[in-house]
């Protein structure tokens, strides 16, 4: 099996994480509690996020931005 030549996952802050989708801390904090923290337990002090949790925040930050965008649902199999 051939090796992958992605590097180590890289934590981004939340400052990070908010430079990186061209955002706001306060903005990233929004769509956070808006789509994370819906269960009724507070936002954590200080959060760390994988270039994988990006790729949603992005699309929630996005699609913020942007109402005429939309997820295409896939077909059923079988």
């Amino acid at each position: 099996m051939p090796r992958s030549n992605r590097s180590a996952r890289k934590l981004y802050t939340e400052r990070e994480a908010a430079a990186a989708l061209r955002t706001t801390v306060a903005h990233l904090h929004e769509v956070l509690d808006r789509h994370i923290f819906t269960d009724g337990n507070p936002r954590p002090q200080c959060i760390q996020f994988t270039s994988d949790d990006l790729l949603l925040l992005g699309y929630w930050c996005g699609n913020q931005r942007d109402s005429s965008r939309e997820v295409i649902t896939m077909p059923k199999r079988g």
